[in-house]
């Protein structure tokens, strides 16, 4: 992917990772500018995803009140709970 395509993947991203809660979006955009540079096409798939779901249901996965059902977005999850601040 040349380098205009992946900057409109991320805006793109970016826009997408844009949610009804400023935490979650925080959460999101934290973990795009730190580990999609780096992620495995699987991961990135998985946070696709991730992004696919109701803000609500997002919500109570990162604090914990539930977790995922599918084991590979519970993990990109709690990766994302333990990214530095």
């Amino acid at each position: 992917m040349d380098d205009e395509n992946h900057a409109a993947e991320l805006r793109r991203l970016r826009w997408r990772c844009r949610r009804g809660m400023r935490e979650l979006d925080q959460l999101l955009t934290r973990w795009l500018d730190v580990e999609w540079a780096t992620a495995s096409e699987s991961t990135r798939g998985d946070f696709l995803r991730l992004l696919d779901r109701e803000d609500d249901r997002l919500w109570r996965w990162f604090l914990g009140h539930e977790t995922a059902p599918d084991a590979a977005l519970d993990l990109l999850v709690r990766r994302i709970r333990a990214l530095p601040h």
